[in-house]
Order: structure tokens, then sequence, then C-alpha cells
């Protein structure tokens, strides 16, 4: 059996692919047969043979009658010698279970008629229903070896031995020979007969409807079957394999991507474009310094460049050209605290008093040193019980100079400090981000100008704050840089520098909460403390 199985499959695999079977087609068929009885019966299982006849009424449902014969032989039952030759006549319905060009796997089932002969005690035939199963493996387009099992039950058997029911099983093998009847011609071999094929030139390997033609479900030109990508986005574009293309391999496919010549290593949005989360120019994924602060100038790497390498990076610095060393504010400018010219980190006399002349390093002249050239005029002092207009509502005394202090107005600058008196310089202001003052300042500063001057006695501190805006090292660069920008007004109206100390205090002792525009305007201040 093991040899035989093994000659049906090299006769497959030699043989090729054959047409289908199909509807119309008529089989004639011998075999043989090995017939084994009921045990009531007291026969001997015999080899027979038959014929058969059938016709296929579709690819699936086909009809057949066969007729099985047995050789005569005799049996004693009783002691009696009886001769036999038994006949199995059955009608069929047959459904093709499993159907390729190659190999037919069936079911059948229908009535079977079993007549034992004229001799007592078998004169008799019997009535019965069968069922089975078989396999035709087709050698050729004509030719197909048939091998099948059924099992024939007789429910009221016409037998005087015993038990009202009868069951028998009969194998058979055997050749079957298909004619008549043509094979629809299928040109594109796609299953579906050109008589039938709405297109008949579908490519090789493609899945169709039932009507033959291609099936293309995700749209992208390339048929289910063929297809080794078939979840393709809409409008991607593909290779000849249904898959998409990527030209830039940002992990967008062309026709979804927006912007198709994307450097390599560049982070995207789902279009396909450079993600630059800083704004700087250059895009994530690329840019080794990802949190640039707005508006700064950046090189090809994304990290800031600082031209005067004072820490102030270019494109927010406004005095890009400081020299080497010096200390500058938080815009970059530098910050100058004995006015003398040279800016602080590079004064090396960094107290130098006001007008005194002083060479490169920032350090008085010696007596008799070459005269440098004449600086600009100072503004004139305001004589003391002269004083300018004061802003509207301030205090002034009997000379019209703003009262600088007042009881009252006593306040500790740092918690937990003992309370000095204070005084809030209210419309004081700069330009943003800059310690730069604006023009509508002048009129307080020289307000308090000349009370300074009316009352030499009082030394001040002058203290700038910040909001919480900002960096904290930012606000404090930021808040003594307006502090140092007071002060140097105020020298210049002709208070001596040594009676002035300008300290930034950053966003620290805030007087209004930060949570509103209108309370970081007032937390952005200069005070005034008057010292010991």
């Amino acid at each position: 059996m093991r040899r035989f199985g093994m000659l049906a499959a090299g006769l497959v695999l030699a043989a090729g692919r054959l047409a289908a079977q199909h509807a119309g087609q008529v089989e004639v068929g011998a075999f043989g047969s090995y017939t084994r009885y009921d045990a009531t019966f007291g026969l001997a299982h015999k080899i027979g043979g038959g014929v058969r006849l059938g016709y296929l009424l579709g690819n699936i449902v086909g009809v057949e009658g066969d007729i099985l014969f047995q050789p005569e032989y005799t049996v004693s039952p009783g002691g009696t010698p009886t001769t036999l030759e038994p006949l199995i006549g059955s009608a069929s319905l047959v459904i093709n279970a499993v159907h390729t060009s190659r190999l037919m796997v069936y079911v059948l089932g229908g009535y079977s008629l079993l007549d034992f002969g004229t001799r007592a005690p078998y004169s008799f035939t019997d009535n019965g229903a069968h069922g089975g199963a078989g396999m035709r493996l087709f050698l050729t387009e004509r030719i197909a070896l048939r091998a099948e099992g059924r099992a024939i039950y007789s429910p009221s058997t016409r037998s005087t031995f015993g038990p009202k029911t009868a069951t028998h099983y009969v194998a058979t093998a055997g050749l079957s020979v298909f004619h008549l009847g043509t094979p629809s011609k299928d040109s594109d071999h796609d299953g579906v007969p050109d008589a039938k094929d709405a297109c008949p030139d579908t490519p090789a390997g493609a899945a169709v409807d039932s009507k033959g033609c291609p099936i293309d479900s995700d749209h992208d030109g390339v048929y289910d079957g063929i297809d080794k990508c078939p979840g393709t986005p809409t409008g991607a574009h593909v290779d000849a394999t249904g898959c998409p293309t990527d030209s830039d391999a940002d992990g967008v496919p062309d026709g979804i991507d927006q912007c198709p010549a994307t450097p390599a290593g560049v982070h995207v949005d789902a279009k396909g474009c450079p993600v630059d989360s800083d704004g700087d120019g250059v895009p994530d994924g690329v840019d080794q310094c990802p949190n640039t602060p707005a508006g700064v100038t950046v090189d090809a790497a994304g990290c800031p460049l600082d031209s005067d390498k004072d820490g102030v990076p270019d494109g927010i610095d406004k005095c890009p050209n400081t020299p080497a060393g010096a200390t500058v504010d938080a815009s970059g400018c530098p910050l100058d605290a004995d006015l003398d010219g040279v800016p602080d980190g590079l004064d090396q006399c960094p107290n130098t008093p006001a007008g005194t002349k002083v060479d490169a390093a920032g350090c008085p002249l010696p007596v008799g040193a070459v005269k440098a050239p004449a600086a600009a005029p100072l503004p004139t002092p305001t004589p003391p019980g002269k004083c300018p207009p004061t802003p509207p509502g301030s205090q002034v005394d009997a000379n019209g100079c703003l009262i600088l202090f007042t009881p009252e107005a006593a306040r500790s600058a740092t918690p937990g400090a003992p309370p000095r008196p204070t005084l809030i310089l209210t419309g004081v202001n700069f330009e943003t981000g800059r310690s730069a003052l604006t023009r509508d300042s002048y009129m307080v500063l020289d307000a308090v100008a000349a009370s300074l001057l009316a009352n030499p006695d009082i030394r001040i501190e002058i203290a700038g704050y910040t909001d919480s805006t900002g960096t904290k090292f930012m606000n404090l660069r930021l808040s003594q840089g307006r502090a140092a920008a007071v002060r140097f007004y105020l020298a210049r109206k002709g208070v001596a520098p040594a009676r002035m100390v300008a300290k930034g205090y950053g966003a620290s002792g805030y007087i209004a909460p930060n949570r509103t525009a209108a309370g970081r305007a007032q937390n952005r201040r200069v005070e005034l403390h008057k010292l010991p």
C-alpha cells in the first residue's frame, strides 16, 4: 500500500498541472472490490469486481450508479451446500469536497440493492442505504485512479439469520475514464472561464473576484496575491511588489511625504516635514542643542554662537563686540560700576572715585601724566534749594525737593532683615530685556538727584528687582545692570558715587503676584534703601 501511495505521488509530480474537471463530463470506470458481510450472514469476505457510470452535474456535484459482482461460491449453512452469486447495485449522489486540477476528494451516499440469489436460505433481496468517501487521482486530463470505501446499512433485512438489521462494508479500487464535455478555456489561469471572465488578461498570481477581475484592496495599483505589502496607506507610491517607497528614508512613504528631500537623521512629522522644536532653523535629530532660546543665532549643529565669548548668545546680544573678560548684563552689554569707562571684569581698580582719570586697566593715572582727551561734560548739578519739578503726588520739603524717605516707608529689604527706609522709584522704566533707561525715567531721577545733593549726609542702596520670568541667573544679571544704570545716571547728575551702592536682587522680594501681567509689572522696579 505504501508503494502504491509513493507511485501515485510520483505520477502527480511528473505530469504537472491539468485542467480542472468540469460540469458535463461523463465518468466510466471499472474496479475491483473486497466485501465484508454482516457476521450474522455467515458469508466469507469475498473479492469481486464491478463497473460504474457517473455524470458531473457541476464542479462539485455529480451522480453515479455502479454494479458489484462476486464469483459464484458455495456455502453450507446447516450442512447443506448452497451456491451463491451475490450482486450489489447502487445509485449515489457524489459531493466533491476537495476539487483541484489533480485531485478530487469526495463523499457519497445513496440507495443500495443487495441480491443474494435464489437458493434457500439466501433466496432474498435487501434494500439498504449506503454512505462513504473516496478520492480520484488524475493521471491525465481523462484518466484517474479511484479508491473508495463505503458502508451499506439494511434497516430491515429479509434474512432469517438473527437480527433484523445488517451492515456490510465494501472497499473498491480501480480506474475511471472521463470523456465528453469540453473543459472551459481559462486563458489567464485565474480560475474563471474565459466565457465568464470580464478581465481575461489577469497577471499570474493575482487574486480575482467572481467576474475574473483583479482585486486591489489597498488601491496602490498592485493586485492582491502579487502585493507583498497589502495594507499600503492611500496615496503612497509603491514599487513593483506593492511596497511603499521612501526616497529620503524618513519613515513617511513617497506620495504622502510633503517634504521628500529631508536630510538623513532628521525627525519629521506625520507629513514627512522636519520638526524644529526650538525654532532655530536646525531640525530635531540633527540639532545638538535642541533647547536654544528664541532669537539666538546658531551654527550648523544648532548650538548658539557667541562671537565675543561674553556668555550672551549672538542674536540676543545687544553689544556683540564686548572685549574679552568684560562683565556684561543680560543683554550682553558691559557693566561699569565705578563709571570710569573701563568695564567690570577688565577694571583692575573697580572702585575708582568719580571723575578720576584712569588708564586702560581702569586705575588712576599718576599726577602729571599726559592729559587724556577731555571727556564729555557732565550735566550741571542742580544747586541745593533749587530742586527741579517732582512727579505729581510726590512729597517735597520746604525747598521743593523730593522727600526720599519717610518713617512709614521703612520695610525689610530681605526676609528676616531689620526694616529700613525705602523708596520705590515709580516711573523709572527700562527698555524690554535691557538695562537702558527710557526717557520718561529722567524726571523722576532728576528729582532724586536734586534731593540727594540737597541732603549730602544720605547714603543709599539702589536695589534692582525683576519679575519671575526667565532664569534666576539672567534675572540677577538684569536687575544688577538696571541698578547700575540708575547709579550711573545719578552720578552724572553730580551725586558722589561713594554715596551709592548698586545691587541686583533678581526676582526675590516681589511685592505683587507674578501670575498676572499687572503684578509682574509692579515687581519690575528699582528701589532706594537708606543706608546707615
